[in-house]
This record gives structure tokens, sequence and C-alpha cells, in this order.
């Protein structure tokens, strides 16, 4: 099982990102699913977890994938995607789709952890989830409209609140954690890192159980680990 790796504590960092930052990096995979990567591993890729100061505290910036799309139509997300032949490293997988799909400036934010990589099985996608700070945040919105709708900057203060902390029951069975936050409906892959996120920060909140919401896409795919959809990262 792979774990994660801190690898920057710049100056200025905000005190909230602790204890998240010192937890990230002897976190394991297991910590965020139980599934293995083949021995021969899977496609790598890797999402931008960004952590902003907000008006009302530290967010989280995520875009809504365009209803109009094949895989994950209207579906919540965090900015990435599979790595180019010229991306040096996830970080740079990262930064370069964030830039991509929302025009962020990847001098703004600073890498400061790898979380443990994360396979999703019907994709073949070995996912890192990059973690990083966003020194100097400043305006996005969707740079490739055909894939992406909406960019929203989640406050943590509204994700840990039990009133927007709810369950999501898939067609097959499957039950997972979610939240409905300013019009989002986060689930599936994305809201199972935030949702073990917010507990390694300290965050999280009792909610327990939660209200219990069906997803109205009979087509949605299948989840293949607690809280990970299998294809959440485009290909």
């Amino acid at each position: 099982m792979s774990q994660g790796r801190v690898i920057a504590r710049p100056d200025g960092l905000p005190s909230w990102f602790e204890p998240l930052l010192t937890r990230a990096g002897d976190c394991r995979t297991e910590d965020f699913t139980t599934l293995r990567p083949p021995v021969g591993g899977g496609r790598p890729s890797a999402v931008l977890v960004l952590l902003g100061e907000g008006e009302s505290g530290p967010d989280l910036l995520v875009l809504q994938r365009a209803a109009t799309m094949r895989n994950h139509a209207g579906q919540p997300a965090f900015p990435g995607g599979g790595t180019d032949p010229e991306d040096a490293d996830a970080v740079a997988t990262a930064l370069r789709e964030a830039n991509e799909e929302v025009g962020l400036d990847p001098a703004s934010a600073e890498p400061l952890a790898l979380l443990p990589d994360l396979y999703i099985p019907v994709s073949s996608f070995v996912v890192t989830p990059v973690l990083a700070w966003w020194r100097r945040p400043h305006p996005v919105s969707p740079n490739q409209p055909a894939e992406v709708a909406h960019v929203a900057r989640l406050p943590i203060g509204e994700l840990v609140d039990p009133q927007n902390r709810i369950r999501v029951r898939h067609p097959s069975g499957w039950i997972g954690p979610a939240f409905a936050v300013r019009g989002l409906l986060v689930w599936g892959f994305t809201a199972g890192v935030i949702s073990t996120l917010l507990d390694m920060a300290g965050w999280a909140k009792p909610w327990e159980p939660g209200a219990l919401v069906d997803l109205p896409d009979a087509s949605a795919p299948v989840p293949a680990a607690r809280g990970g959809a299998p294809d959440e990262v485009l290909p």
C-alpha cells in the first residue's frame, strides 16, 4: 500500500493547515480504500486538492463536469486527469489539469503533500491526490466549457455542517458519503477523499447516519471503493 508524503512546509502557511498536513505525511492507502492496485500498476493520474482562505475561512476548490459529458455528467470533482508523457510527476499533472480546466495559475498554488495512490479498477487509473495550499487565490472559471460547467470554492465550515452531510445510494445498492453544498451534490471518489481529509484534519463533526438520497442517474458508474467511483478521473 502507498503512503502519503509531505513535500513542502512553506513560510506563511495558515495555522488551520495543521494537523492535516502532518497527518497527510503518514496516511496510507487503506485510510481511504481497501482496494490494491494490480501488480502491473495502472494508468497514472492525479487530482488537485486545493485549499485556500476564503471569506468565511478555509475552502476547497471543486469543479462540476458538464451535463453533456458521456461520463460523470454534472458530477462535482477535483481538477485532475491522466498523466501526460511530458508531465514530470503527479504535481505537474495536477497543476496542468487545473490550469487547463479552470484557468488556475500554477504559481498561485503551493503543493504540500502527495496523498497515497488510490486505485480505480474500472478505468485502471492509479490516482495521486496532490494536497496544496492556494497561497494567492484568484478568479477561476470553466476553461473548457465542453467538459467543465461550473467552478466553486466550498467552505470547509459548510462541508462539515451536519445539515449538509448525507449518504447517497447507487442503483446497485452501494451507499456512500456525500455532501449537499451550494447546489452541488458531491459524491463518489471526490466525497470519499473529502470525508477522509475532514476526519484527518480534525474538522469533522458527528453527522451519521445522515439522510439517504437515491442517485437520480441510473447509468451512474458503480463505485469501486469506499467513497470511490470507478472512473472519476477523466482519461
